[in-house]
């Protein structure tokens, strides 16, 4: 086969992707091994790829390659997520730049608008992990809306409902103002802004005197129905049994009495709105305030508001500020640092508002998710330092407020059959919610047509947190064989941002409905982030196109400038330098292949000593790394898996290995070490293959024709092997050695084809099993060992043996000493000045302790140089 001058990335990864498609490498059907399954954290559908989903993808197909290899029944389940908050959002937007406002749709309308754009965008993420390589099962790929995932869905609620764990409740929630939906606790993102505090004055009915409150949201006055102080506070006493009138809207509300209130805060005093606050709420309940309610959906006032009915909430705020200002309602106002809710999704900040919701109790349900993490082990977090907010959050949750107010989701299946809040049944369908409805009323003649289905959609991570069980069909048929033999799967890899949304809940969930754990390890990658430590994002414009980064550094190159500095749990500083170290370690790989295949072999002549040692030793030390692959492998450790195989490769293999078997120029190579050289390329390959899976498939289809059942991705991991480790230690001592006798050449410019006479005082009886390396490597032409030093040579030394060239012939020794005297004299008088720095108390005393190092070092250093040098004059005289 003709072997390209360069390595042509663009060419060959569609060719390989394709084959590897085409043969059907990626499926899994349950068989006689051992299964390996990883199911994906599925993408929004609404999503393209990003340098996130690069590395934490790119991370999931280097283990499902490996356990390939290593004759797992790998089974990879791709999928996306229906998003219901951000998609919903799309379609909105869609549908308003079209002119057509949703409120005017009915739900089937907006939901045929919503599957076209899905139907339209919903794949493209799949196809972009496929240009980076991604060897998912693409049979299995599933979507979290696909019919028999919303049944899973359907039947999980209706299960945890007649288990008496979801409740239907009245309750304060996390309100989206953009989105129009409810959050759940975990949804609500606390950022520090820096805002106003409002000292509002409310007059005491009856009385000239005010009483003063501070606040940051004067607009919420509107809601105000009590004032509150501390029955300790002495400041108060006269205002006990008595009423504020609140300003602008006049309503009367009483001064009511808590020790809630914190003396130490503000003014004592504390206004109450009890629809607006979840604290206020429940001093409401307490003292049983009225409720008044005075935003619309999107956080406009209505007509609670009075004149300011219809703004926005931020616009009332600076207008009413002046208004109060206006009518000497304003003592005054102080720029104030607090925390606010912003909606994860849509950035909105969060309203706290009474609605009627969904709710799942937590308190049971969680107890074997913290007992498997946090006591057993039985599911390990990678790196373990993420227990702490595993737990923290687990061991503080409350109730999941799992409905949303959208229509692009699972519906809720509540069916009301009356005009009472409690009115309703729960079913899989309505045929069988008529029939509890009858039973309910004792009314054999209702229809279908007298129910109504509640209007809100499920918390999209009430579906995907079913997500390892539902793909493999377990909550419909637990019996199913593909479920029995898949799950529970073994490993996850997603970001920790995501925790306790999903990786939390799924293991609540694997327990609720399997009885076991849904995966054995959890690997949580870092962010990624630029040079200057930002995450990555859009607005920023510093985040690349992943695809253009695959069109300029090819597929491989990209995966590993990205692996090379993903430790697990740390973000990632990217630079595209990254991946250029990437492509040049493909073009390092490429040409050392081309170096093996370019020789021309003989099988008549014998293998030299030197190429027999040279085998013994790389095998050695590609067993040695081997055993380290495994153990980073076995602590989730990707990155330094990869950098061992890297320096196994570029230094190992091609900087000494191919320069200790490369035959002379023009001369061939043995038929014996040209096929060991071959046997350990094909390994490298084997250990580079869940790496950079294009390259490899490549140059191992090139050494020579394969059947389908050959190819690289359905070959066989190497297999770990006793080794001699003093082969490895000794060969270290070697390489010092030949850079000894390198350098002597470069300093005294004797050229490489002069060949050079070695003399040894091997003081620590160093091997002679490498004598043959160090004769072909630094042109030797004798190799003897003495007992006492050379006179008119050059030496140095590797540990305690010093080593010798005799320089009859090669250099002027009379030049050569007048070189060494001067840089003796120049060395000399640098020691000179750092020692009168040294010696100096002012300086000494004076000077930073790093300061101080540098300049110890510096004597040391200058000391060693002038002890080396004098020894090399002694030789020469």
């Amino acid at each position: 086969m003709t072997i390209p001058a360069q390595f042509d990335a663009k060419a060959i990864e569609n060719k390989w992707y394709d084959y590897w498609m085409k043969n059907n490498y990626f499926h899994s059907e349950p068989d006689h091994r051992t299964p390996y399954t990883i199911v994906i954290p599925p993408p929004n559908v609404t999503g393209v790829l990003h340098m996130g989903h690069m590395l934490n993808n790119t991370i999931q197909d280097v283990l499902i390659r490996r356990a390939r290899l290593k004759g797992f029944n790998a089974c990879w389940v791709p999928g996306t997520d229906h998003a219901s908050i951000a998609t919903e959002a799309k379609v909105v937007a869609k549908l308003k730049a079209e002119g057509i406002n949703k409120n005017d749709l009915t739900r089937e309308e907006f939901l045929k608008h919503a599957w076209e754009w899905t139907d339209k965008y919903g794949g493209t993420i799949l196809e972009q992990l496929k240009k980076l390589g991604a060897s998912c099962d693409w049979e299995r790929t599933k979507f979290t809306m696909d019919p028999d995932m919303s049944a899973s869905v359907i039947k999980s609620f209706v299960d945890l409902y007649n288990k008496g764990l979801i409740y239907r409740g009245y309750r304060m929630v996390n309100w989206d103002p953009e989105a129009k939906t409810t959050l759940s606790d975990e949804e609500v993102i606390y950022e520090e802004q820096q805002g106003k505090l409002f000292f509002l004055k409310y007059k005491i009915e009856g009385t000239e005197e005010f009483l003063t409150i501070a606040t940051t949201r004067p607009e919420t006055i509107f809601g105000d129905t009590a004032i509150c102080i501390n029955p300790n506070d002495d400041r108060f006493t006269h205002l006990k049994g008595k009423k504020a009138i609140v300003p602008i809207c006049g309503r009367v509300i009483p001064i009511i009495e808590d020790e809630y209130v914190d003396v130490e805060f503000g003014t004592g005093c504390l206004k109450v709105t009890p629809a607006h606050d979840m604290n206020d709420k429940t001093l409401g309940e307490k003292h049983n305030l009225e409720i008044v309610d005075i935003f619309n959906e999107d956080a406009t006032l209505n007509s609670f508001g009075l004149h300011y009915q219809g703004k926005d909430r931020f616009v009332v705020r600076k207008e009413i500020a002046k208004e109060l200002e206006e009518i000497g309602a304003l003592a005054k106002t102080e720029v104030h640092l607090n925390k606010v809710g912003t909606s994860e999704r849509t950035k909105a900040v969060i309203e706290p508002r009474l609605s009627d919701q969904w709710f799942l109790k937590m308190e049971e349900l969680v107890k074997p998710a913290i007992k498997s993490v946090l006591e057993t082990g039985d599911i390990k977090l990678h790196p373990k330092r993420f227990e702490n907010t595993y737990a923290h959050w687990l061991n503080n949750i409350r109730d999941w407020n799992i409905s949303r107010q959208l229509w692009w989701g699972q519906q809720i299946p509540a069916y009301y059959y009356g005009d009472g809040k409690e009115d309703f049944v729960v079913a899989e369908n309505i045929e069988e919610a008529l029939k509890l409805a009858q039973e309910a009323t004792n009314n054999k003649q209702l229809t279908t047509n007298d129910l109504k289905q509640d209007v809100d959609a499920l918390d999209t991570w009430f579906s995907s947190w079913l997500w390892p069980m539902s793909v493999f069909g377990g909550i419909m048929d637990p019996e199913s064989p593909d479920f029995k033999y898949y799950y529970p799967t073994n490993d996850l890899v997603t970001g920790p941002d995501i925790l306790f949304f999903w990786v939390a809940r799924m293991i609540i969930a694997g327990y609720e409905y399997a009885g076991e754990k849904p995966f054995t390890n959890v690997y949580l990658t870092g962010l990624v982030r630029d040079k200057q430590r930002r995450k990555m994002s859009k607005s920023l414009g510093n985040s690349p196109d992943p695809l253009d980064l695959i069109d300029k550094f090819s597929a491989d190159g990209v995966r590993v400038g990205l692996l090379l500095s993903a430790s697990a749990g740390n973000d990632i500083m990217f630079d595209e330098e990254l991946c250029s170290q990437g492509k040049a370690f493909s073009n390092k790989i490429w040409n050392a292949f081309k170096l093996i295949k370019g020789w021309e072999v003989s099988e008549t002549i014998a293998q030299p000593e030197s190429s027999k040692v040279a085998i013994e030793w790389y095998e050695a030390k590609l067993q040695q790394t081997l055993v380290d692959i495994e153990d980073n492998f076995e602590k989730y450790r990707i990155s330094d898996s990869l950098m061992a195989i890297y320096k196994l490769v570029w230094d190992d293999f091609c900087s000494w290995f191919l320069e200790m078997i490369k035959p002379a120029y023009q001369q061939p190579i043995d038929s014996v070490t040209f096929a060991k050289a071959i046997e350990m390329l094909e390994s490298n390959l084997k250990l580079l293959h869940p790496f950079m899976p294009f390259l490899t498939e490549e140059i191992w289809q090139l050494i020579t024709e394969r059947t389908p059942e050959e190819a690289l991705i359905v070959s066989t991991w190497p297999e770990l092997k006793p080794f001699n480790a003093d082969l490895i230690t000794d060969f270290d001592n070697i390489t010092e050695v030949i850079s000894g006798i390198r350098t002597i050449r470069k300093d005294k410019n004797i050229p490489f084809k002069d060949a050079i006479e070695l003399k040894a005082i091997n003081s620590e009886n160093l091997t002679t099993y490498f004598d043959s390396i160090v004769t072909k490597l630094g042109n030797v032409s004798a190799f003897e060992y003495v007992s006492a030093k050379v006179d008119g040579a050059l030496s140095f030394r590797v540990k305690s043996n010093e080593y010798f060239i005799p320089i009859s012939g090669n250099i002027d020794v009379e030049a050569e000493i007048a070189k060494l005297t001067e840089e003796l004299n120049y060395t000399k008088g640098f020691l000179k000045s750092v020692e009168a720095k040294l010696s100096n108390e002012k300086f000494v005393n004076g000077a930073p302790e790093k300061v101080l190092n540098i300049e110890k070092q510096k004597q040391a250093d200058a000391l060693a140089k002038i002890a080396t040098i004098e020894q090399s004059l002694a030789g020469l005289k």
